[in-house]
């Protein structure tokens, strides 16, 4: 890969270990030399205002001088994701019983109908400084499109490994930017280790994989929903989110880039609560926060969210640490609760969420129920994708009401008759 320096990474410095506190250099490295810990990146910021910030374009590149990309960014050949709705829900608050307001983080209207899209941008951005010439990842569906996507708007070739077994929407819709899309017999921890041997090799020496060894930039776009819910609320913090939990990289930087904008003066100091969401089918973090324990127990995911279906996570630990942190909790529900969550957000908000968002919903209604969740509250729930990705999940026959003869007669039945 060609030498780079700092300032082709804005206000980026270096990369610090999140566990022994260890500095490297920017590059393409993702993982500690002195104690095998994960990397993120560190910064010096300048002075940022809410009024740079504002000037900016309507996307994630508005918050550029807080990410590790260069200065003319948003003149670069990316997507452009971000500054997606922040949607009042007031029926779906009625609906849990929630009597503080509710807001649904809507992360659907990205180009690629997820929150990919932003961590994508990001991570591409540092490839290219970084001299790679092919946009690869390990996907469990989500991922993949937003990188198939990106590498064809930019020109670049794409690479795309993916379990076998995911919902067939999903690879169709990548392989339509005509990338390489290969299928992985195994799950989604077997497709990411295999990811991390091509590493080096011949055959990919020239590929940027967005999530692993890209993956310390990649992780910063995150940041960025944490930034827009700021914004959109006149520039301050709420009292609680939920968010679903995969790798639980989401969860911990939407925490981080609420602390980043508290020290930057750019909103007041607010105590806030992060609560996370998975499904029972894969919940490792849930287990070991309803356990105590501080150590993530692998396991093999058995769930129709497989947007999340991560048996290993990597943030796993740090999401813990954030949820404990803030007073929050992480919670999980079966996929029969899923599909009703998806359901009840679409219902009363207008919104089909894929299966996260159904987990997300869901542990939202079992977290009040449990009495962890304050009702009266500010409350942000974070939906990252579109249903039409998982429409397996929720198929229940042709669709219809009733198929009847095509009279007046015939529609007044089926109205008078209820569902």
């Amino acid at each position: 890969m060609s030498e780079t320096t700092a300032a082709s990474f804005g206000a980026a410095t270096h990369l610090v270990c999140r566990a022994c506190g260890a500095h490297a250099t920017l590059g393409a490295d993702y993982s500690c030399w002195e104690c095998f810990g994960p990397l993120e990146v560190a910064y010096e910021f300048g002075t940022v205002t809410r009024e740079q910030i504002q000037a900016g374009p309507l996307s994630l590149w508005r918050y550029a001088p807080l990410l590790p990309v260069p200065a003319n960014v948003a003149e670069t050949r990316t997507l452009s994701p971000g500054m997606t709705r922040l949607q009042p829900a007031d029926n779906l608050a009625k609906a849990l019983g929630i009597t503080g307001k509710l807001w649904v983080k809507d992360d659907s209207g990205n180009p690629t109908h997820s929150f990919k899209d932003r961590v994508v941008a990001v991570a591409q951005t540092a490839g290219i400084q970084l001299g790679f010439k092919t946009l690869a990842c390990a996907s469990t569906g989500n991922l993949a499109q937003a990188v198939a996507a990106a590498a064809a708007r930019a020109g670049q070739r794409s690479v795309v490994l993916v379990p076998s077994n995911l919902e067939s929407h999903k690879i169709q819709a990548t392989a339509a930017y005509n990338g390489y899309v290969i299928g992985i017999d195994g799950n989604y921890d077997d497709v990411n280790r295999l990811c991390s041997e091509l590493i080096g090799e011949e055959v990919s020496a020239d590929w940027g994989f967005v999530n692993v060894n890209l993956r310390p930039y990649y992780a910063e776009g995150s940041k960025t929903v944490g930034y827009e819910i700021a914004e959109q609320l006149g520039w301050r913090l709420p009292d609680q989110v939920v968010i679903p939990v995969a790798s639980g990289s989401l969860l911990t930087k939407i925490d981080k880039g609420w602390r980043e904008f508290t020290s930057l003066g750019l909103v007041e100091e607010h105590p806030y609560r992060v609560f996370g969401a998975q499904a029972t089918g894969c919940n490792p973090v849930s287990t070991a926060f309803a356990d105590g324990q501080d150590v993530i127990r692998p396991v093999k995911p058995n769930t129709i969210a497989k947007s999340l279906a991560i048996g290993n996570p990597a943030d796993g630990p740090y999401a813990l640490d954030a949820v404990r942190r803030t007073n929050g909790a992480i919670g999980d529900v079966t996929d029969a609760e899923v599909v009703e969550g998806i359901r009840l957000l679409a219902e009363t908000e207008g919104i089909f969420a894929e299966t996260a968002g159904g987990v997300t919903v869901a542990v939202t209604r079992k977290l009040l129920a449990q009495g962890l969740l304050d009702p009266t509250a500010e409350t942000v729930i974070v939906n990252t994708g579109e249903g039409l990705k998982t429409l397996d999940a929720v198929s229940t026959g042709d669709g219809f009401t009733a198929t009847i003869a095509p009279s007046v007669d015939s529609v007044s039945l089926v109205i008078a008759s209820g569902k």
